[in-house]
């Protein structure tokens, strides 16, 4: 079995971007020769929330979120014995099936691989300042995640 690298090794890919993302991009990232086990969570646009139909979302981020993620990614990787780390939130308008988050986690074990994925997209939500604004389809509007 290979050395587990230090957590800011293990931090393969964290981005914030405009574009549209890439499922395999992420995993490629994540690969790892000493890994069993990779979890992947794909986050993608509803069409509805909290009993409203959803038309679109658009995610803003404060300039600080890539820093942000950065440091999310490396407190998932210092907690769980991982051997990679990735983390890609979108932002500006997303249509309803759009991809907005992507975060994965490689492992010796499917364990650890499926804790640290949970973890990473728990605190990613909780801490990383993107913020979502929908728009339903009765007209009303509400911001998301915002302080």
């Amino acid at each position: 079995m290979g050395a587990t690298p230090d957590p800011s090794s293990r931090v393969r890919l964290v981005d914030v971007r405009d574009t549209p993302l890439d499922v395999a991009e992420v995993l490629a990232a994540i690969a790892d020769e000493h890994a069993g086990g990779e979890t992947l969570f794909v986050g993608r646009v509803r069409d509805h929330d909290g009993g409203r139909g959803v038309l679109s979302l658009d995610y803003s981020a404060h300039p600080t979120a890539l820093a942000r993620l950065r440091d999310v990614c490396e407190q998932v990787a210092a907690r769980h014995e991982v051997r990679a780390v990735a983390a890609v939130h979108r932002v500006g308008a997303l249509a309803i099936g759009d991809i907005a988050v992507v975060v994965a986690t490689s492992a010796a074990h499917r364990g650890q691989a499926f804790d640290a994925s949970r973890d990473l997209i728990d605190t990613l939500k909780a801490e990383v300042p993107i913020w979502k604004h929908q728009r339903f389809a009765d007209g009303e509007e509400e911001w998301v995640g915002t302080p």
